[in-house]
């Protein structure tokens, strides 16, 4: 485990968005959909990229609460741009269940 400051912590914009697209990924290579997540007025609309196809379907995830990060730099995966980073955990099978807030709040709300 590396530790770190609280400062080198402050610096990871981790911020409330909500799903509002979702498409199919067939060119990545590990199963993957194409995310369009709404992090509010202020921050605007980002693209994802997330591998959970395992347990969530489109339907599941239109609508969603989701934990990102917003301050990454722009990653290419294959032939799409991601903006940011949803967040997740691995269960023992290595499927990813997003971390997601449990009750309803603002789009854009950082955690702290």
């Amino acid at each position: 485990m590396t530790i770190i400051s609280w400062d080198e912590f402050a610096k990871v914009e981790l911020c409330v968005g909500r799903i509002i697209k979702v498409e199919e990924f067939p060119e990545a290579r590990k199963p993957a959909f194409k995310l369009l997540v709404d992090f509010g007025p202020e921050m605007g609309q980002r693209k994802s990229s997330a591998q959970v196809t395992s347990l969530y379907a489109i339907d599941d995830l239109e609508g969603k609460l989701v934990v990102a990060v917003i301050n990454f730099l722009p990653k290419q995966i294959g032939p799409y741009m991601s903006e940011c980073l949803v967040t997740g955990f691995s269960d023992e099978q290595g499927h990813v269940a997003l971390c997601v807030p449990d009750k309803p709040v603002p789009l854009g709300t950082r955690l702290f």
